[in-house]
């Protein structure tokens, strides 16, 4: 563990003067899209642990994502569902703490708890047998968002660099139902402890639950909020209308990449108008997800897919598993 973030902080090291240089290019009139690093350089290394967050610094990223749910003693961590069985080995460690659906709640434990547990691959995530993704685990631990915050900052004043934190709230509804409390006032409260309290702040909060966001606006929330969104709501179809309603109370909006394009039978692919709407609406556009071993069907290759969202739709910024290969497309 120790030689491995040992490699890792000499990988940042070696690209910090490079990022700097190429990320620092663009004027404040005509700002380069940013590179988000979903759940880290989920690429190459287990997502949402310490090392692939530092790989996804090394590799340029212009903000790293952490997808937040809570422990059963309200601590705020880095889990991708409310359940941890895909990503733990939570079975082995814990056998008989599943519920009677037959998987194990992160709210079921307290946090020193899932300190017992240590994090691997997301099982079933290499889609293609030629997929290069890290095969297995190596003994990294759930981190608490207050422990990546830390990392990050502590990278920023190390390095000179101002990379940012972009926080998605997993499943609210059901953390209200298991606590009785909002877990977005859990999660900006310690946003706020470290200095995160303006639009100005390096820092999104995303979710796919509108009424969360709809509440934080209420309540003045300070931070930049992105409703997430597969696509228009079922039923819709004026997407001027979506965008407008989406403004008033959301800075931006995060779509799945289908959502942004239409094909024809000849296989041209063309704007399905999502992009323009948003922007006409005031919001900033943050696709997901990026992934060289998992193209959209019409994208021939990882680079077509850049060219399309950076160059065509010219969307702000993309959630991105290889931060190296969209941070290169994006100051080509």
């Amino acid at each position: 563990m120790r030689r491995l973030l040992a490699y890792l902080g000499q990988a940042v090291l070696c690209c910090a003067s490079y990022f700097i240089v190429v990320a620092g290019s663009a004027s404040a009139e005509n700002p380069k899209p940013i590179v988000i690093a979903h759940r880290g350089a989920s690429g190459y290394l287990p997502e949402h642990t310490e090392g692939a967050k530092v790989l996804a610094i090394a590799q340029g990223a212009d903000y790293v994502e952490q997808d937040v749910v809570l422990t059963k003693d309200k601590v705020p961590v880095q889990l991708h569902d409310i359940h941890l069985d895909q990503v733990t080995n939570v079975a082995t460690v814990f056998p008989d703490r599943k519920r009677e659906d037959g998987k194990y709640y992160a709210i079921d434990f307290t946090w020193e708890e899932l300190q017992k547990l240590t994090v691997h691959e997301r099982y079933g995530s290499r889609p293609f047998p030629n997929s290069r993704r890290f095969p297995g685990g190596f003994g990294q631990k759930i981190m608490r968002l207050e422990d990546e915050i830390r990392l990050v900052q502590g990278l920023n004043q190390t390095l000179g660099l101002n990379v940012g934190i972009y926080v998605e709230l997993k499943g609210p509804a059901f953390h209200l139902k298991e606590t009785g409390e909002p877990m977005g006032d859990v999660v900006v409260e310690v946003l706020k402890k470290f200095g995160y309290d303006s639009k100005d702040s390096l820092c999104y909060i995303q979710c796919f639950e509108a009424e969360e966001l709809q509440r934080l606006k209420k309540e003045n929330c300070p931070l930049k909020l992105v409703q997430l969104m597969g696509g228009l709501p079922k039923g819709a179809s004026d997407v001027t209308a979506v965008m407008k309603e989406l403004a008033v109370y959301a800075d931006g909006v995060g779509p799945a990449i289908p959502a942004l394009v239409t094909t024809s039978d000849g296989g041209e692919v063309k704007s399905s108008g999502f992009v323009e709407a948003a922007h006409a609406a005031g919001l900033q556009v943050h696709p997901y997800t990026i992934r060289a071993d998992q193209l959209p069907p019409w994208a021939k290759n990882i680079e077509q897919l850049h060219d399309v969202l950076f160059d065509e739709l010219k969307v702000d910024g993309a959630f991105t598993d290889f931060p190296d290969l969209t941070r290169a497309a994006v100051n080509r």
